[in-house]
């Protein structure tokens, strides 16, 4: 597995996507491709970010595109979280396995509570 996600706050984020890679989008489905444009737009205004404080732009101007970088990292994340409830998740809890269903909803739950962590 590529480990692309360095923070720790984010581990239950890494677990999810070690599972095994089943029922991911296609490399080259619109959902993939939707996501991959807009991580690539993120890259970009992080990039203007880093540029703007280099520069000494006034604060909430970089302000804003910060939550601009936000904004684009919280939709892809909404859209790989609907994909993931639409087929692991769908797949476990109608699964005979008791287990898988546990470990799936573990998951996610250890998901949430990265994600409010500060």
């Amino acid at each position: 597995m590529r480990r692309y996600i360095k923070d720790q706050d984010m581990e239950a984020v890494e677990s999810v996507t070690k599972h095994n890679g089943h029922n991911q989008p296609s490399a080259n489905s619109q959902e993939h491709n939707e996501n991959i444009r807009r991580l690539k737009s993120a890259e970009g205004h992080l990039r203007g970010v880093q540029r703007m404080l280099e520069e000494g732009q006034y604060c909430i101007d970089v302000i804003q595109q910060i939550r601009a970088v936000q904004a684009a990292l919280n939709k892809v994340t909404a859209n790989i979280l609907e994909q993931h409830l639409n087929s692991c998740v769908i797949t476990a809890l109608k699964g005979e396995d008791p287990a898988e269903r546990e470990r799936v909803l573990n998951e996610l739950m250890d998901v949430f509570d990265a994600s409010t962590r500060t």
